[in-house]
């Protein structure tokens, strides 16, 4: 069932200290969107809002226009699936009763067989099945992510939200986490909506992106329209290079050359010598 997001004049603050202003943006059915920003640009933040993690005001989250205040915990759980930033914390169960938790929104008195075939199915789905019966605190930093994220899939969510789901990871297992994110997106129609730090690996993988500064979305829309150099310089600070991929994606390369010169400053030999 297609399932849009509708977030509508989303702000938060800390107490006093505004995080999030007058946020507006459409998520529809399969899509991928990369939230990209500096540090404190409210990336985070704005996945917990959407999820009630953090409450806003009424009307500002929209399921298919309507209002996700109006759903007790229990019902958007079956709606949304909330991956977080990997942890140092660890699960002192095996893999499948770490992904059975994710069930907890459809038991009622005792598991059914219905919720053991969605928690295979999904160890399958990922290429994890042979991990089921190893304990979470054993695995590498790449297979506990996708375990997480397994036990969000068992909610059979239509929207995904995930926070720097490639953070702390190498490259292959960076890759492999997007790759079963766009077909999950492909296959299972599910919407992903993802904080991310790397612009290369947004770039390729999103089909939408928003970029957040200070709080509010400085610019939205396809990856080639949003990582231009203009942008990535007045957002982030940073010169930077970018051109067309061989996947016909932006690639951003970042210039080196004012920090070089700030380095061949502080090491020259008139400052080392008044040093």
């Amino acid at each position: 069932m297609a399932l849009k997001l509708t977030i509508n004049n989303l702000s938060f603050n800390y107490t006093s200290f505004p995080v999030l202003k007058d946020i507006n943006f459409i998520v529809d059915e399969g899509e991928i969107l990369s939230i990209v920003g500096p540090n404190g640009s409210g990336k985070s933040t704005l996945l917990r809002c959407t999820n009630r993690i953090l409450k806003t005001k009424q009307n500002t989250v929209l399921l298919d226009g309507k209002d996700a205040n109006m759903l007790n915990l229990k019902e958007l759980s079956k709606i949304m699936g909330y991956v977080p930033q990997i942890s140092t914390s660890t699960f002192p169960f095996t893999v499948f009763d770490v992904v059975l938790m994710g069930r907890k929104p459809y038991i009622h008195w005792s598991l059914s067989e219905r919720d053991y075939e969605i928690v295979s199915e999904t160890l399958d789905f990922l290429g994890i099945g042979e991990l089921a019966m190893r304990h979470f605190n054993e695995l590498s930093g790449g297979e506990q992510q996708k375990v997480i994220i397994a036990r969000a899939l068992a909610q059979e969510p239509q929207i995904l939200l995930l926070d720097e789901p490639t953070s702390s990871l190498d490259i292959k297992h960076q890759l492999e986490i997007l790759c079963i994110l766009r077909s999950l997106s492909q296959t299972k129609h599910c919407s992903v909506i993802a904080a991310m730090h790397d612009l290369n690996l947004a770039s390729r993988f999103s089909d939408k992106i928003l970029m957040l500064k200070h709080g509010c979305i400085y610019a939205a829309g396809t990856p080639e329209s949003v990582l231009t150099e203009e942008n990535i310089e007045l957002v982030y600070g940073v010169k930077a290079h970018v051109a067309n991929s061989v996947l016909g994606r932006p690639q951003i390369t970042p210039l080196m050359s004012e920090f070089n010169e700030v380095k061949n400053l502080k090491t020259s030999p008139e400052t080392t010598a008044k040093s």
